[in-house]
């Protein structure tokens, strides 16, 4: 093979590299977007112009640049992010030295590999489209790559590179049902791979959750085995925040051991699909029961479920829950201390008006009825901008501002119930949900993120109180759109006033369903829905999933071999004169003249002539002309032509 580069493969391969790097441009720094289209550009002018070479001695500058370039941006050359920025800029500048087929057949490799990173940042349905086709552009590379007459037609390249992909899908479809599934992903992703996701977070803080109305990203799915409860019920259960410095509220210290519950009836099962989130917190209806704890899950003494890590890929699991509970009817000593902490000297407004209740004779259940009716009547207001607030936020809001989202509500209540000496906390999580009908199942956005409050009554233990219903109820029985209709804070995506909202709906909810299906069976087809697909067909051990595994893997590629086995065997080339004998022979097949395997042409048309003189001159003619060609002369397209006229004109 002669070792020179056509000019159009190195076109093509530049067309093809931009388009497999073009998922990560959002990801790189811009420095490296700008040095990567230059290096691009010049490899494009070079090859049409002939330009020579770039020196080693810049290349080498180059290559140095990039890599502290790359440190310098991420702090290190390893990890999701800095590995993905480095092989990107390094197979960009493989460009300045490329000249023969090996340097193609380098870059071809490197091209596969960047395929892969792009599953790093998304599993979606469309990165997977988007992905085959690449593969597809970077096999026809390949073949041309191992062409030794020059640059194949491009319509060639692709019908190659198309043909040996699908060659490949059916060995990858056997791999993906039976190769044996271990828990986890195959590979363990970097330590950076904890790259902050949109949604709750560990503590809280006035603006933070209400921030999350903009986003419509999914946090989870649910479905039901069997009817949903009602809205109000819907509350999901996440961080559990005890600590307040006067602004933020943090988990603080958390009691040892597990708190006791009573759990009552009825009894929801379900199944949620998690969104990665990056934090190690499960999410969980209102309360969960111990009994059916997902693998490596516990529930904290607040009843907080919790995993063994960050939850850094989707994740299914199963639980039942019960919305009638008495939690932890016992509280000792010290836990009571922690949940009525406060700043010293912080909000005295807020004191005072706990403590005149107090002085009013008020019980525990009778401040908390008081503090609910105090934001139905003082025309307190639920939206998404509230006015900033200053050191002592919680009196500002009571008392001047009266104007917040759940987050405030939240907060304010708990101080109240604190300053009243009774133990109080904040949870934080999700309420509510909205039902797709094409999937029968309820899906759960991060504009669904919710604060609450929960207070220690005695007999009662922990009882959920959300303040927010008492000022918006709309909020949880109907969803924050209804809540903020009207209100201009509500986004276009939430609002039915919007004059593609109905549209957006119906696509959305078909789409939704369409991820679903895809995360529940193929993202999330791991060792437990591998072994329920499997029984289905009978392989119900490690043996047995191995032993079909063999044996579908020693098939395909047997069949395979064949096809292309089969494309080696010489070709018969039709021949159009006995083509046109045998169409003949058909159309008297039909009035009831078959040729015997011992009569000749002669023979046969003297025997048709006999039996039906109609046809005789016809047959003598398509005779004569189909012996003359095929013994005679070398049939002409003028000859063909005419015989097959002739066949035509046999009228049966």
């Amino acid at each position: 093979m002669i070792d020179i580069l056509p000019r159009a493969v190195m076109l093509r391969l530049l067309a093809i590299l931009a388009i497999v790097l073009v998922p990560h441009v959002q990801r790189l720094p811009l420095w490296e977007v700008l040095l990567v289209s230059a290096v691009g550009l010049w490899r494009l002018l070079a090859t049409l112009r002939q330009w020579r070479p770039m020196p080693r001695w810049l290349r080498v500058i180059l290559t140095i640049g990039a890599f502290v370039g790359v440190y310098a941006s991420f702090g290190n050359v390893s990890g999701q992010a800095a590995g993905v920025a480095l092989l990107t800029v390094m197979a960009a500048l493989k460009l300045t030295e490329l000249n023969k087929r090996r340097d193609v057949m380098v870059m071809v490799l490197l091209m596969y590999f960047i395929l892969i990173t792009h599953f790093l940042f998304s599993q979606e349905i469309w990165t997977v489209i988007y992905l085959l086709l690449c593969a597809v552009l970077i096999t026809s590379l390949l073949v041309e790559a191992n062409h030794p007459d020059g640059a194949l037609p491009l319509r060639a390249s692709l019908r190659l590179g198309g043909r040996l992909v699908m060659h490949a899908l059916p060995l990858m479809v056997v791999l993906f049902l039976l190769f044996p599934r271990i828990p986890g992903p195959l590979w363990g992703l970097p330590t950076d791979a904890g790259a902050a996701l949109s949604g709750l977070s560990e503590d809280m803080a006035p603006g933070e959750i209400q921030s999350l109305i903009e986003s419509d990203e999914v946090a989870f799915r649910v479905r039901f085995n069997g009817p949903a409860p009602p809205s109000d019920e819907l509350y999901w259960r996440g961080p559990v925040l005890a600590h307040f410095d006067g602004r933020r509220w943090e988990a603080g210290w958390r009691p040892a051991g597990g708190a006791t519950a009573e759990l009552g009836e009825p009894v929801y099962s379900y199944e949620i699909t998690l969104e990665p989130q990056r934090r190690p917190w499960l999410l969980a209806l209102d309360l969960p029961g111990r009994n059916s704890l997902p693998q490596d899950a516990t529930l904290t003494a607040d009843y907080q479920l919790v995993a063994g890590g960050a939850v850094k890929e989707r994740r299914v699991y199963q639980l039942s829950s019960h919305p009638h509970y008495r939690l932890q009817t016992d509280l000792p000593e010290a836990q009571r201390h922690v949940f009525l902490q406060l700043p010293t000297g912080s909000n005295p407004r807020t004191r005072a008006l706990a403590q005149q209740w107090r002085e009013q004779g008020l019980d525990d259940a009778a401040v908390v009825k008081a503090a609910l009716e105090m934001f139905r009547s003082k025309n307190f207001f639920y939206t998404t901008h509230p006015p900033v607030l200053g050191r002592n936020g919680i009196d500002e809001f009571l008392f001047d501002t009266h104007r917040g989202f759940c987050e405030h509500y939240s907060s304010s209540f708990t101080v109240l119930m604190r300053a009243a000496g009774i133990p109080a906390r904040v949870v934080t999580g999700y309420q509510g949900a909205s039902r797709n009908e094409y999937g029968e199942y309820y899906v759960v956005r991060q504009s669904d993120a919710h604060a609450w409050s929960e207070v220690w009554l005695a007999g009662q233990g922990w009882t959920r109180v959300d303040p927010t219903a008492a000022v918006s109820p709309q909020r949880i029985e109907q969803g924050i759109g209804t809540a903020l209709e009207g209100t201009g804070d509500l986004p276009s995506y939430l609002d039915p006033a919007w004059r593609g909202y109905r549209l957006r709906a119906l696509f959305e909810a078909r789409w939704d369903w369409v991820n679903e299906e895809w995360n529940r069976w193929i993202l999330g087809y791991g060792p437990d829905v591998q072994q329920e697909v499997l029984g289905r067909l009978g392989l119900v051990d490690w043996s047995d999933m191995i032993l079909a595994l063999t044996v579908a893997i020693s098939l395909i590629l047997g069949l395979l071999g064949l096809g292309l086995m089969r494309q080696f065997l010489p070709r018969r080339e039709p021949d159009p004169v006995q083509q046109q004998w045998l169409k003949a022979r058909r159309r008297l097949a039909r009035a009831g003249f078959s040729q015997r395997p011992d009569e000749g042409p002669l023979d046969f048309a003297g025997r048709v002539a006999a039996g039906r003189p109609d046809l005789a001159g016809a047959m003598e003619r398509v005779c004569a002309l189909y012996l003359r060609l095929r013994y005679l002369q070398a049939p002409d397209a003028a000859a063909q032509r005419e015989l097959g006229e002739a066949v035509t004109a046999l009228r049966i």
